[in-house]
């Protein structure tokens, strides 16, 4: 479905964005990926994903806090692939304490990376998707985009904030082929949230599977985590021609979360 396009994913070697990553991949697209950690298994992972279809994967490891390394980045990928067709603005951190404890340097980074990364990033690809006639911009924004959570004000500020930028950018974009949409997910198991658990683990005396349990049982009704497969393939059906016309949407696949 997506032979010829390029996507540029953020965050992309592990966890959500690899699982977008390689979801785009397997519909055909060239992708290049963004972030810390395993950066060859990563870009091995996306390219046997993408085999069938001939896809090429590149990396690029610009600091999501600096707008010129983000700007780079951009180029890099234009120029590499000769266009940037679908933008995902998966990169995050987080950061949990009482508001009156909470680091000021945290509180910067976290909004940096969450928010003001995916700005940047819009901003310069916009111009290419509006001049070729076709682009897609997804935000992963969070479930913490719609409801807080205590101890998590810097995270629930950057995942509101994407979520009005997403709307915003979709109204200036509503009469081109742009579309600018969020996903929002509830707890997936992630490095970020098995940090989480983790500890929790330690600070009530629990194994981790129970540290798990007491996660999911206080604010997900399904008491399952959402899977990065499952919100990869949202991810790609907002790139297909049935998602014309979805636009400035933030799609909550939560297990309930919000419901309640």
């Amino acid at each position: 479905m997506l032979k010829g396009k390029t996507a540029l994913v953020t965050g992309s070697t592990s966890g959500i964005g690899l699982g977008m990553a390689r979801a785009l991949a397997e519909q055909g697209a060239h992708v290049m990926l963004n972030g810390f950690g395993d950066i060859e298994a990563a870009k091995a992972e996306v390219s046997q994903a993408g085999q069938a279809h001939g896809v090429r994967v590149s990396y690029h490891g610009a600091d999501m806090t600096k707008p010129a390394e983000i700007e780079a980045m951009v180029r890099a990928c234009e120029a590499e692939f000769g266009a940037l067709d679908i933008l995902v603005n998966n990169a995050g951190i987080q950061h949990v304490a009482p508001v009156d404890d909470f680091p000021a340097e945290k509180w910067d980074a976290i909004i940096a990376i969450n928010l003001s990364s995916a700005f940047h990033t819009t901003r310069l690809a916009l111009p290419g998707m509006k001049a070729r006639g076709w682009g897609r911009i997804i935000n992963v924004a969070s479930v913490h985009g719609l409801v807080a959570s205590a101890n998590k004000s810097a995270y629930v500020a950057s995942k509101h904030g994407i979520i009005g930028f997403t709307k915003a950018v979709a109204l200036e974009t509503a009469t081109t082929p742009v579309t600018v949409n969020a996903i929002c997910p509830g707890w997936v198991l992630t490095p970020l949230v098995q940090k989480q658990v983790d500890a929790r683990a330690q600070a009530d005396g629990v194994s981790n599977e129970e540290a798990k349990r007491r996660l999911l049982a206080e604010k997900e009704p399904s008491q399952q985590f959402t899977t990065p497969e499952e919100l990869a393939a949202m991810a790609v059906f907002m790139c297909s021609p049935a998602a014309n016309n979805l636009r400035g949407t933030a799609i909550n696949m939560d297990g309930g979360w919000v419901a309640q």
